[in-house]
C-alpha cells in the first residue's frame, strides 16, 4: 500500500476540480429535483433499468417534472415510485444483501516471508477471479503470498464463523491499472470458492445517478464484515469515478459499492481527507494522520470510487493470452448464481431471540445480524486474527445473552486457541531469519542499536489499543496448558475469568464516568482526564507494564505496546506499583510479598519472570529510546547490569517464545532479545535512556 497518499492527492484534486459542478447538484438534490442533476440519457437509461412504466418515465424525462421535498434530503415520493426504492427496506432487500455480501472477502496482505503486512477487501467478480485495489497489490509478488479469506464475520449467536482461507495464484491471471486503482487477481482452483458465489461487473449505464444511496460491504482495518447500508449519496459522477458523501460509516480500500438493487457500481479505493491549516492529514479524534494509523482513522469528508462501467471496459479491451482470455471471459459471459450457496460452516437455527435494531442520533438504525448494518434512510449526510481453523473446537466460552460484540470476540478468540498449534519452533524460526535479514552480520554497539531499532518501528506496523481482555489474555499470554500465570507471582488463572473480570472493570469505570458527567457541568477537558486517570487507579486491569505507564504519560503506542505487557493480579500491580526493578542481596532487608520485594519508592525484585521482565525492558529502550529517562526513579542506567543478568540467567522459554510469536502475527514487530538471546552483549542499551 505503498502509493496510498499519492493516491490521496489525486483523489482531492479531483474532488477541488468539480466543487462548482458538485455544489450545483447538491443544491438541486437538497430541492428535491434528482432528475435535473443528472443527464437526461442517464435519467431515461436508469429508469428503463428499473423497468419503470414507460409513460411516467418519459413525461419525467420530456417534462422536467420537479418534486418539492418534505425536508432537506428528502427523496421525493413520487421519484420514489418511479425509482423503486420505496419498498427497499423489505426484508428481501436484507436477503438480497446477505447473498450477495458472501462474495465478499478479508484480503491477509503479507510479505514474501509470511509477515502480516496489514489488511484490504476483495471481491468475486467470476468463479475464481478477485477483485480489489492496485494499492493493496500493486504486484503479482504481493498478492502471491497473501491470502483471501471470506465467511469472516459474526454469526447470529454472536460467535465468529469459521472462516475458510483461499491462496492467491497471480501465475494463473494478473491484471492491475494504478490509473483506476485495480486489481484483478486469480484464486488458485477450489471446490470451495462456489459457496460463496460472485458479483458481475455490468458495463452498461443506468445503474445508479447522483442523489441515489449506494450500500459498501467491507473489512474496515481487518475487521469483520460490515454492511453500511444507504448511508453514503452519491453527489458526483466523473467520467472514471464516482463521489459519495457520508458522516457515519466510509469504504475501506478493495471494497465493492452497490446500488439499492445490489448491482455493483463502483470499486471503493480512496477518499477526500480532512486536513489542519498546515495541510496535514486529520484523524477522525483531531490529531494529525501518520500512515501507521491506518485509514480506518482518517477523517473522511467524501469518499470515491472507480465505476464498475470503466472497470469493466477497461478490462475488456486489455491484451491477454489465451489462458487468461479465458478466465476473463467467464466473468462476462457465465452467469453468476442468482442467489449463492449458504457457506458450509453457516450457524444452524436456534431458538435464541433474534437481534433487535438499535436507533442512532440521525434517525437511521444500526442491525446487527451474521453482519454489523449501518441503515440510514435518509437525511445528513470504527484486530487482526490468525486465520481460524477449518473445524472449529469442541468446546468454547459461552457468550452470555447482553454481553457485547468486543466480548464475544475475546471469548471466540480464546475458544480457538484450544484448537491452534501452540507454538511451531520451524516456522518461528523461519520467520525471524526474514525478520532479520537486513541487519548485517558482525554489527555492533551504536550501530547495532540503530539497525534494531530502526527494524522495529517500521514493522510495528498495528498500533493496538490497551485493550489486555482483547488482545493479551485470550492468546499472547497464554501457557502451553492454556492456562495464565502472573507474571510476579506464578499464580494460575483461567483466562476466561480474567477476560470476563476486564470487561467487568470496564462496565464498572464507564457507569462512574456516567455518574461523574451528569454530576459536573461543562467538565474541562482536563477534569475528565483528571477522572478517568482516578477510575483507573482505582479499579485496574488484572495485567502490568512491565515499563510503568506514569513513565510515559500513558501515551501511544507505548501503552499498548504487547511486548511489555503481562497477566499480573491487581494486587501484584499494586504491590509493584511505578518502581524500577533491582536485585536484593539476601542480607538487605525488605518487604517480602508473595508478588516479590520491595524497598521503598525505588526498589522492586520480583518473585517469578524475571527473565520474561528483563527482555520486555530491554525491548522498550530499543523500540522506544529516550522516551523513559535515567532520573526520576524510571528506566535508570545503573539498572541495566541487573536487566541483562536476569536474561541471561532466565533464557527465554517456550511461553516467550509463543508469545514473541503472536505478538509479531498482531502488531508486526518483533522481541530481538528472544530471538537472538547473544545480541544482548553487543547492544549499546545506554542510548535507549534520556
Amino acid at each position: 500500500m505503498k502509493n496510498f497518499e499519492a493516491i490521496l492527492k489525486q483523489t482531492e484534486q479531483r474532488f477541488f476540480d468539480r466543487s462548482r459542478e458538485r455544489n450545483e447538484k447538491a443544491k438541486l438534490i437538497r430541492e428535491g429535483k434528482i432528475f435535473q442533476a443528472n443527464p437526461p440519457e442517464l435519467v431515461e437509461d436508469r429508469l428503463s433499468r428499473l423497468s419503470a412504466d414507460s409513460r411516467t418515465a418519459m413525461a419525467i424525462v420530456s417534462e422536467g417534472l420537479k418534486f418539492k421535498a418534505a425536508e432537506p434530503g428528502d427523496f421525493p415520493v413520487a421519484a420514489e415510485r418511479v425509482l423503486g426504492t420505496n419498498d427497499l427496506m423489505s426484508i428481501g432487500f436484507f436477503e438480497k444483501g446477505l447473498a450477495t455480501s458472501h462474495a465478499v472477502a478479508r484480503i491477509q496482505i503479507k510479505t514474501a516471508q509470511g509477515d502480516l503486512a496489514g489488511y484490504g477487501t476483495g471481491f468475486l467478480v467470476s468463479p475464481r477471479l478477485l477483485l480489489t485495489n492496485n494499492h493493496v497489490f500493486e504486484s503479482a509478488e504481493a498478492a502471491a503470498a497473501s491470502l483471501a479469506e471470506f465467511n469472516y464475520q459474526v454469526s447470529l449467536d454472536g460467535r465468529f464463523k469459521t472462516s475458510r482461507v483461499f491462496p492467491f495464484a497471480p501465475e494463473d491471471f494478473f491484471l492491475t491499472d494504478p490509473a483506476l486503482d485495480y486489481t484483478l487477481v486469480a484464486l488458485r482452483p477450489d471446490p470451495g470458492l462456489a459457496g460463496f458465489g460472485w458479483l458481475r461487473l455490468i458495463e452498461e449505464s443506468g445503474k445508479l445517478m447522483v442523489g441515489e444511496w449506494v450500500n459498501i460491504i467491507q473489512h474496515p482495518n481487518g475487521e469483520p464484515k460490515q454492511l453500511a447500508i444507504r448511508e453514503n449519496r452519491v453527489v458526483d459522477e466523473l467520467e472514471q469515478f464516482l463521489h459519495y458523501v457520508t458522516d457515519t460509516a466510509p469504504g475501506s480500500s478493495g471494497s465493492p459499492v452497490f446500488n439499492d438493487q445490489w448491482e455493483v457500481v463502483a470499486l471503493h479505493h480512496s477518499g477526500v481527507p480532512e486536513r489542519d491549516p498546515q495541510g496535514n492529514i486529520l484523524t477522525t479524534d483531531g490529531r494529525r494522520w501518520e500512515p501507521w494509523m491506518g485509514e480506518h482513522r482518517i477523517a473522511w469528508k467524501a469518499n470515491e470510487g472507480a465505476r464498475a462501467s470503466r472497470l469493466a471496459a477497461h478490462i475488456k479491451n486489455q491484451r491477454l493470452d489465451a489462458a487468461w482470455q479465458r478466465l476473463r471471459a467467464e466473468m462476462f459471459e457465465a452467469a453468476p448464481p442468482v442467489s449463492p450457496p449458504v457457506p458450509e460452516n453457516a450457524p444452524t437455527p436456534t431458538d435464541k431471540p433474534g437481534p433487535q435494531p438499535e436507533v442512532n442520533k440521525d434517525g437511521g438504525m444500526t442491525l446487527t445480524i451474521p453482519l454489523r448494518i449501518n441503515i440510514s434512510l435518509g437525511g445528513a449526510v470504527s484486530f487482526g486474527t490468525a486465520p481460524a481453523p477449518e473445524q472449529p473446537p469442541k468446546t468454547a466460552p459461552a457468550a452470555r445473552p447482553g454481553e457485547d460484540a468486543a466480548l464475544r470476540e475475546a471469548l471466540n478468540e480464546l475458544a480457538l486457541a484450544e484448537a491452534q498449534v501452540y507454538y511451531d519452533a520451524e516456522a518461528d524460526a523461519r520467520a525471524a531469519d526474514g525478520y532479520y535479514a537486513g541487519i548485517p552480520a558482525g554489527i555492533s554497539g551504536t550501530s547495532l542499536f540503530e539497525k534494531l531499532n530502526q527494524l522495529l518501528r517500521s514493522t510495528h506496523r498495528n498500533r493496538i489499543a490497551y485493550k489486555p481482555a482483547r488482545y493479551v489474555y485470550p492468546w499472547v499470554d497464554l501457557h502451553p496448558d492454556r492456562k495464565i500465570r502472573s507474571i510476579y507471582s506464578g499464580q494460575v488463572f483461567e483466562p476466561e475469568t480474567l477476560i470476563r473480570e476486564d470487561f467487568r472493570i470496564d462496565r464498572e469505570r464507564e457507569a462512574k464516568m456516567r455518574e461523574f458527567l451528569l454530576k459536573e457541568a461543562s467538565p474541562s477537558p482536563e477534569r475528565i482526564a483528571e477522572e478517568l486517570a482516578l477510575l483507573e487507579s482505582q479499579a485496574p486491569y488484572n495485567c502490568e507494564h512491565v515499563v510503568p505507564q506514569s513513565w510515559f504519560d500513558k501515551r501511544e503506542p507505548m501503552r499498548g505496546d504487547l511486548h511489555h505487557l503481562f497477566a499480573c493480579e491487581t494486587r501484584c500491580n499494586s504491590f509493584r506499583s511505578n518502581i524500577p526493578y533491582y536485585d536484593f542481596p539476601d542480607f538487605e532487608e525488605a518487604v517480602m510479598d508473595m508478588c516479590g520485594k520491595r524497598l521503598g519508592d525505588d526498589r522492586f525484585e520480583p518473585l517469578g519472570g524475571k527473565g520474561a521482565v528483563a527482555r520486555a525492558s530491554l525491548y522498550f529502550m530499543l523500540r522506544y529510546p529516550g522516551e523513559v529517562g535515567d532520573e526520576g526513579q524510571e528506566m535508570q542506567a545503573d539498572r541495566l547490569p541487573t536487566l541483562l543478568a536476569w536474561h541471561k540467567a532466565n533464557p527465554p522459554d517456550e511461553y516467550e517464545k509463543h508469545r514473541n510469536m503472536a505478538i509479531h502475527e498482531k502488531q508486526g514487530n518483533r522481541n530481538p532479545l528472544i530471538d537472538r538471546p547473544e545480541w544482548a552483549d553487543d547492544i549499546q542499551f545506554t542510548l535507549g535512556v534520556s
